[in-house]
């Protein structure tokens, strides 16, 4: 059972930059504080657990008529530099792991990649067996965007029993009003709210 796992949520190029595809307001301001975490996670030996969108134009969620809830623009087409993750939050030797079902002996490292064609992590079934493996006490969860993948990841988190902290100085999210809604809804169901100050100190 490992105490803490770090969980980075979609800190790619296109939701995290000005000229980003699918870029999340103010998310260039969190960076630095996504970047103390992530190094903080490494010296101390932490799994740093990082999912990614790994889009083709062909996938569900992308469209030309997008209506921004349940459909996007092109983001973070395989193999563009839009899908690529920030230097920020950038692994050194993640395994990655796609949406077939990797043998269990290949489930070892400190850094995973769980790469994703909706916002859903979960939607990856490599997700649940990682979580499994690693059993955490508690998912320190930050990255982009709050009211969207970061709100699915929480949800899906919180269903598996799992205890969540959410670090606020390092997200952001895309709808202002909506991701207040997500927050209310978070804070009633006992996740806790910290800065990554707080986290580290932590550690």
């Amino acid at each position: 059972m490992a105490g803490r796992v770090l969980w980075d949520v979609d800190t790619q190029v296109d939701f995290m930059q000005a000229g980003g595809k699918l870029a999340v307001p103010g998310a260039m301001d969190a960076a630095p504080a996504m970047a103390r975490l992530v190094e903080a996670a490494r010296a101390a030996g932490i799994p740093h657990v990082a999912s990614a969108d790994d889009h083709e134009l062909t996938d569900a969620e992308i469209s030309a008529e997008p209506d921004y809830s349940s459909t996007y623009p092109p983001h973070c087409l395989r193999g563009t530099r839009g899908a690529e993750r920030i230097p920020e939050t950038v692994q050194g030797d993640p395994v990655p792991l796609a949406l077939t079902v990797v043998p269990a002996p290949w489930l070892r490292g400190r850094e995973y990649l769980l790469l994703k064609k909706s916002f859903d992590v979960f939607t990856n079934p490599n997700a649940d067996r990682l979580l499994e493996l690693l059993d955490p006490q508690e998912i320190v969860l930050f990255g982009v965007a709050t009211d969207v993948c970061n709100d699915a990841a929480v949800r899906g988190l919180l269903a598996r029993g799992r205890t969540v902290t959410f670090v606020e100085d390092a997200s952001r999210g895309l709808d202002e009003a909506r991701t207040e809604s997500c927050l209310a809804s978070w804070r009633s169901e006992g996740v806790r709210f910290v800065t990554s100050a707080e986290v580290i100190d932590e550690l």
